[in-house]
C-alpha cells in the first residue's frame, strides 16, 4: 500500500473509536495534560497512551512535552487536512458515477 493511503487511513482511524471522540471533545476547550484526560475518562494510562498515539499519528492532535508531563491539543492544520481529505474523497465527479450503461444514459447500469 502506498504511503499516502496509509496516512489517509490513519486520519479516519482516529475518528473510529468513541474514546478518541471523547478525547477530541475534551481537547476542544484547549490543551490538556494527559493526567487531566485520565481523570475525565474511564480508561487506564496504557489505554490513553494507545489512543493518543493514534490521534497524534493522524496529525489531528499534537503533543507538547513539559518535564515529565505531556500536554495535548487539537492541531488546526491537522483538523483542516482531515476536513479536506473527507471533501476530496466524497466529491462526486460528473460522468464518473458508474451509472451509465452502454447507451450512455444516466441511471442505467451494465450490471445484470
Amino acid at each position: 500500500m502506498n504511503n499516502k493511503l496509509i496516512k489517509n487511513s490513519q486520519v479516519f482511524k482516529a475518528f473510529c473509536d468513541e474514546n478518541r471522540l471523547q478525547i477530541l471533545k475534551l481537547l476542544q476547550s484547549g490543551e490538556k495534560c494527559a493526567c487531566v484526560l485520565l481523570e475525565k475518562l474511564s480508561i487506564g494510562q496504557s489505554t490513553l497512551s494507545h489512543h493518543m498515539k493514534i490521534l497524534v499519528q493522524s496529525g489531528v492532535v499534537v503533543p507538547r512535552n513539559e518535564g515529565k508531563w505531556t500536554y495535548y491539543s487539537i492541531s488546526e492544520q491537522g483538523a483542516q487536512a482531515a476536513k479536506d481529505l473527507l471533501d476530496k474523497l466524497t466529491i462526486v465527479k460528473p460522468g464518473k458515477s458508474g451509472k451509465s450503461g452502454k447507451s450512455g444514459k444516466q441511471g442505467k447500469s451494465t450490471c445484470k
